[in-house]
């Protein structure tokens, strides 16, 4: 029973799509011990790690519970649990509730920085929620909500801020805010007929493909400068060609009169470009 409870909550903050971001908190936490010399501890990763999960989950629950008349009155969103009914939206709220305060006491553990900004890193990644209410740079707050972990990792080992985790963070938010663009090209109609904001609702189909496209053109030649600016050697440039290359491969697969293979490009490519990444530049930094 209480396995079946545990899956519910995992499929309501899709616990799959961590691979997004965990692998640029995973660079950050790296490139703190390269720079640094730092002795490496267990218990950092541990509530590095911690936090990662806890901030996510609270995130996406409150998204979940804040959107859930959105949601039901959707198709393509109608059978997430809380429409169905398998989670009560009281519930939704507490699960948010409840992590929120672990991911604030996990920071706390980690040093004072992480204390002190944590209040903040909640209110951008739950603020979220509401911003399709009245911008269609929703997209561009969901990829600050992830940019945050390279540098929050950073923080996390150092206690200190510094301007190396700060372009992964650029990276991350122009890619993420690039493909959530993309992901949101279904809901397109909907947005519209709710009076909601997205890029998709305000350009169209096409000119929502053409912004994601220069999203991740800069997200890109980010990769490439952030490269060049550390002296980054054979492995950074091997996960970053890997990197651009399956951005690119995205942009190819998902065309404007036929979004059939868009969850292919969204959660598949993404993750794998993500995981790829991470391995070389973390490789390198270490090695």
């Amino acid at each position: 029973m209480l396995r079946l409870s545990i899956k519910k909550y995992f499929s309501l903050v899709k616990f799959s799509h961590t691979v997004f971001a965990l692998p640029f908190a995973c660079i950050g936490f790296a490139l703190a011990y390269a720079q640094t010399g730092a002795a490496f501890e267990w218990q950092t990763l541990v509530w590095m790690l911690s936090c990662m999960v806890f901030a996510r989950n609270a995130a996406m629950s409150f998204n979940r519970y804040a959107d859930r008349q959105f949601d039901a009155r959707n198709r393509r969103t109608a059978n997430r649990e809380i429409p169905r009914g398998v989670i009560t939206p009281q519930r939704a709220l507490w699960f948010c509730v409840a992590n929120a305060a672990f991911f604030v006491l996990a920071a706390g553990l980690l040093n004072r920085l992480c204390l002190y900004l944590s209040p903040v890193a909640l209110l951008v990644i739950v603020g979220y929620s509401f911003t399709k209410r009245f911008t269609w740079g929703c997209h561009l707050v969901l990829g600050t909500s992830l940019a945050i972990a390279p540098t929050a990792a950073y923080i996390a080992v150092t206690g200190a801020m510094a301007l190396p985790p700060v372009l992964f963070s650029a990276i991350t938010l122009f890619w993420v805010s690039g493909f959530d663009i993309l992901y949101a090209l279904p809901d397109e109609a909907f947005d519209r007929q709710e009076k909601l904001f997205s890029i998709p609702a305000r350009f169209g189909r096409r000119g929502a493909m053409l912004f994601s496209g220069v999203l991740h053109i800069i997200a890109a030649i980010l990769v490439a400068f952030t490269g060049w600016a550390l002296h980054a050697g054979i492995f950074y440039f091997t996960g970053a060609t890997l990197f651009c290359g399956l951005l690119l491969y995205q942009h190819l697969i998902v065309k404007p009169s036929d979004l059939s293979r868009l969850n292919a490009a969204f959660a598949t490519t993404n993750g794998i470009a993500s995981l790829l990444f991470g391995v070389f530049a973390i490789a390198d930094f270490l090695c």
